[in-house]
């Protein structure tokens, strides 16, 4: 199926896809867990962490682009499920995807409440701790909200706003890497793979791994700290995935959805592991933050502006995960409502503007003269 096809327009071209991609791969995971792999499990290694998590993560990737080429409609593992599996199957799939996707915005937006606030008051702005306490997050609700209205409004206006974005986010996460050489220490790189065992950063204990079980060294480091920091890495990599639910909005499937999601995922460990590097430079990896690695290296350095830059990154980067995965979720919402295991009102397409978001009395449109908006 090409971009053009029974009356289907797509929006979506490679470009916009490796954007996607990016947008929703990069959020806290690199602002956080780059600390806590460093500092309890790989060391400087962490990089090497990085890798061997995106390499693993390339072979997943590797198959969603190969189903999401073949099959190019909306609904990502859902409707994968659907034409190799059988409907069972893919409506147990369809509501995990719903059920992850739902769980992963409510979360993000707990923590970019969080976030917010914190930006906030670095600036003078002192928002009330009700507004997104435990409970009862005001702030969370707003956020999901405008997002909401944001995605309804079109593809294209959504993409818009992710781009934006995403280019500050990743804008800040160059300058971490750039103004971060000008502190790097040589002396932090040794040991590069810390013996098994060494004394790690403050924080928890590391607990034992499968790979310690099989007979590797025990204790945080050495060459199995590097596969345990991986396997907590990995979830810097989470996402990926949500870029084949844009399959029916591009143009060219075959050609655009492999190189956008190994294209996000490329350009992603590229910034990962040359973050990483530039952390642990800054900071040795026994003195290393767990909570927040980048913004306090920063601080450490006598650079409390730069951490406030990274902090707003740090906000960015949730919002443009948020609205990435409520997108997600809207198009598995349509493609499990359009093969009736989902009530048909979750079908409906506007007809302005080309989403999922029409009133129940909207005719249910198939896939094939679904035609996203030109907005």
């Amino acid at each position: 199926m090409a971009g053009r096809q029974g009356g289907r327009v797509g929006r979506f071209g490679p470009i916009q896809l490796i954007v996607f991609g990016v947008g929703v791969i990069i959020g806290t995971g690199i602002f956080v867990l780059t600390g806590q792999a460093a500092g309890l499990r790989a060391g400087p290694a962490v990089a090497l962490s990085f890798v061997f998590a995106g390499v693993a993560c390339a072979l997943a990737a590797l198959c969603y682009a190969e189903f999401a080429s073949t099959v190019p409609v909306a609904g990502s593992a859902y409707t994968f499920s659907y034409a190799s599996l059988g409907e069972l199957v893919a409506w147990i799939i369809g509501w995990d995807l719903i059920l992850e996707l739902a769980l992963g915005a409510a979360t993000v937006a707990v923590g970019w409440s969080t976030y917010f606030a914190d930006v906030l008051g670095q600036l003078g702005i002192a928002i009330p701790g009700w507004m997104y306490g435990e409970g009862h997050n005001i702030l969370a609700a707003a956020i999901v909200l405008i997002l909401t209205a944001v995605i309804c409004l079109g593809i294209r206006v959504s993409s818009q706003v992710n781009f934006v974005m995403v280019v500050i986010k990743v804008g800040i996460v160059l300058f971490v890497i750039i103004a971060g050489l000008f502190y790097i220490k040589s002396g932090n790189y040794t040991p590069f793979i810390p013996p098994s065992g060494s004394e790690g950063a403050p924080g928890p204990a590391t607990p034992p791994s499968l790979l310690q079980e099989m007979g590797f060294a025990p204790g945080a480091f050495g060459i199995s700290g590097i596969f345990t920091g991986a396997a907590l890495v990995f979830f810097a990599y989470i996402g990926f995935d949500i870029v084949a639910t844009a399959a029916e909005e591009t143009k060219n499937p075959q050609r655009d959805m492999p190189i956008g999601i190994l294209g996000s995922l490329g350009i992603c460990t590229a910034l990962y592991v040359a973050v990483s590097l530039v952390v642990v430079g800054m900071v040795n990896y026994t003195e290393m933050k767990i909570d927040a690695p980048l913004a306090e290296a920063f601080r450490s350095v006598g650079r409390d502006g730069f951490a406030t830059i990274i902090s707003v990154g740090a906000v960015i980067g949730l919002t443009t995960v948020m609205m990435i995965l409520l997108l997600g979720q809207s198009r598995v919402f349509f493609a499990m409502s359009r093969d009736r295991l989902l009530p048909p009102v979750f079908s409906k397409v506007n007809d302005r503007f080309g989403t999922p978001c029409a009133p129940p009395s909207s005719p249910v449109l198939p896939w094939r003269c679904w035609r996203p908006s030109s907005r």
